[in-house]
C-alpha cells in the first residue's frame, strides 16, 4: 500500500497517538476505505521505522475509537464504525427531486427574507464602529450582552452578562464547551441516541464517548448513577428539550435529578438547547438548577431563521476564562454583524414575531404528521422540527431508508445518532420543516404506505 510511504518519518510524541491520528485522517479522507486490510504490526513497524510496540498501541487506540477492527486469523481492517458519524441528511449534490425529510431545518417564508433585508437596511445607516473595526471580542461584542441576557431569560435562564460567550451558532458553542469540559482520554456521557455531530467531534478531541440508556424522558438517572459509580465521568452532554433524535422532553423533576447527580459525582453538564424558547411550556433548563457546573447554549438558526448564525454559550463562573480561551483558538470572535442583527431583532420585536411565526408553522406541521400517520405510533415533541418513527416487523433501518429513497423521500437512519450499536430499537428520524406543507404531506403519505408494507427484497441493502 503506497499510502504508508507518504507518512512522515518523524512524528510528534507520543508517537502511537500521532500515528493513530494520521491513520484516522487517512480514513476520513477516504485514502483508507472501509474493509481495507492494514499492514501487520511488524510490517508497518518496518515501513515506518517505529517499534512494534508503538504500532500495537496505535492500533489499540484506533480500535478504541471504533475505526479499525481485528479479525482472528485474517488481520486488521478499517471498520464500518465511522459510518455512524456520517451525516444523516442527504448532501445537496444528491438531492435532485427528493422530498428531503432527512435534514433538520426550520420553516421559512418570504417574511424571513423581508425581515433580514430590513435589518441590513437599518444597520447600513447605524452600524457601530466596533462591529467594523474592533479586533478584540470584548470590544466588538460587549454592547450586545445585555440584550443577550434578556433573550436567555426567555429561554428560562437568568444569568449575568459576564457569563455569556457569543458564538457563531450552536456548533461553535458545542465545540467550545466540550473542549473546556473535558480533556483527551476523559469520559463524556450522553444520550444513547445523541447529537450526530457529537460523535465525530468527540473522536477528533480524543474523548471517550459513552451512551446512557433512555426512557420516555431521556437519560435514566439510575443508569447514569450506575456508570458514575463504576468509573470517573468528566461531563454529560444532554439535549433535554425535544432536540434529541427520539424527540424526548425531559420533565422538571428529572432535570433536577440530573443536576443533583452532577454535584454528587462532580461532573459538568453540557446542555444543548439550540431551539431556545420554541417549545411551549417546557421546564427550566438544567442550567437553572446547577448553574455552577453547566455549560448551556442556544442559538437562532432553528427558532428564527437559518442565516442568522449566532448563539449564546453560558459558562460556569469558575470555567469562564478557560472557555473564553478555547473559543479564541477555535473561532476568535463571533461575527459582529450577526451579533448586531440578533440584538436588533430582539430589541425591535422581530425576534418575537419570527418565533411566534415558527411556532405556528411547526404546530400545523405536527398536526399534518398526526393526521397522515394516524394509527402509526411515533415520537414527537410540542412544536418540534422532527418526529421519530420506530420500525416494526422485518424492516431494518437501512432497508427502510433505501426503500423510501427509491420512492422519492429521504429520511435519516437512527444509526447515525447511536453512540453504540444498537442503542434503541430500529427507527428513522423524519424532519417536518424545510419544505412546503404539500410536499410534507406527500412525503409522509409515502412513508405511511411504506411502513405498512413488507420490505422489497431487491432494496434490503442500502
Amino acid at each position: 500500500m503506497t499510502i504508508w510511504t507518504s507518512f512522515p518519518q518523524n512524528i510528534p510524541r507520543p508517537a502511537y497517538r500521532s500515528l493513530a491520528d494520521l491513520i484516522s485522517d487517512a480514513i476520513d479522507r477516504g485514502d483508507l476505505q472501509i474493509g481495507e486490510r492494514l499492514p501487520t504490526h511488524r510490517e508497518l513497524a518496518y515501513q515506518l521505522k517505529l517499534s512494534v510496540q508503538t504500532i500495537s498501541r496505535a492500533y489499540d487506540e484506533l480500535i478504541r475509537r471504533g475505526l479499525i477492527e481485528g479479525q482472528v486469523g485474517r488481520g486488521t481492517f478499517v471498520s464500518s464504525g465511522p459510518a455512524k458519524s456520517s451525516w444523516p441528511f442527504v448532501p445537496a449534490s444528491q438531492d435532485g427531486q427528493l422530498i428531503d425529510l432527512s435534514i433538520l431545518k426550520p420553516v421559512t417564508s418570504p417574511l424571513h427574507k423581508e425581515r433580514m433585508s430590513a435589518a441590513f437596511t437599518e444597520l447600513a445607516g447605524s452600524l457601530a464602529d466596533t462591529s467594523i473595526f474592533s479586533f478584540k471580542p470584548s470590544n466588538a461584542l460587549q454592547p450586545f450582552k445585555g440584550t443577550a441576557s434578556g433573550w436567555l431569560a426567555r429561554c428560562g435562564l437568568q444569568c449575568s452578562p459576564d457569563a455569556i460567550l457569543m458564538t457563531n451558532g450552536s456548533t461553535s458553542a458545542m465545540t467550545t464547551a466540550l473542549m473546556t469540559a473535558a480533556s483527551a482520554g476523559e469520559l463524556v456521557l450522553t444520550e444513547s441516541m445523541c447529537h450526530h455531530t457529537l460523535i465525530p467531534l468527540a473522536r477528533y478531541l480524543d474523548l471517550r464517548l459513552e451512551g446512557v440508556p433512555l426512557d420516555d424522558e431521556g437519560i435514566v438517572p439510575d443508569e447514569l448513577e450506575k456508570i458514575c459509580r463504576a468509573k470517573p465521568v468528566k461531563s454529560v452532554y444532554i439535549m433535554p428539550s425535544g432536540l434529541n433524535p427520539l424527540a424526548l422532553m425531559m420533565g422538571r423533576e428529572r432535570r433536577k435529578e440530573i443536576a443533583e447527580l452532577a454535584r454528587k459525582f462532580d461532573f459538568t453538564i453540557i446542555e444543548n438547547d439550540a431551539w431556545g424558547p420554541l417549545q411551549p411550556g417546557r421546564p427550566p433548563p438544567i442550567a437553572a438548577f446547577a448553574p455552577e457546573r453547566t455549560f448551556y447554549f442556544t442559538g437562532f438558526t432553528k427558532c428564527l431563521l437559518p442565516g442568522l448564525r449566532h448563539g449564546y454559550l453560558v459558562v460556569p463562573d469558575l470555567l469562564a476564562s478557560a472557555a473564553a480561551n478555547r473559543h479564541l483558538v477555535t473561532d476568535w470572535v463571533a461575527t459582529p454583524i450577526m451579533a448586531e442583527i440578533a440584538s436588533l431583532f430582539i430589541d425591535n420585536g422581530t425576534a418575537d414575531e419570527l418565533l411566534s411565526w415558527q411556532m405556528s408553522a411547526l404546530e400545523r406541521r405536527n398536526v399534518i404528521a398526526s393526521t397522515v400517520l394516524d394509527d402509526i405510533p411515533f415520537g414527537a415533541s410540542p412544536n418540534g422540527m422532527h418526529i421519530w418513527l420506530p420500525l416494526q416487523g422485518s424492516w431494518s433501518e437501512d432497508a427502510f431508508v433505501a426503500n423510501a429513497r427509491q420512492k422519492g423521500v429521504a429520511v435519516a437512519p437512527g444509526s447515525a445518532f447511536a453512540v453504540s450499536d444498537p442503542a434503541v430499537a430500529p427507527g428513522v428520524r423524519i424532519c417536518i420543516g424545510g419544505m412546503d406543507e404539500g410536499a410534507l404531506a406527500h412525503g409522509l403519505q409515502t412513508i405511511s404506505r411504506l411502513y405498512k408494507s413488507p420490505p422489497e427484497p431487491a432494496l434490503l441493502a442500502f
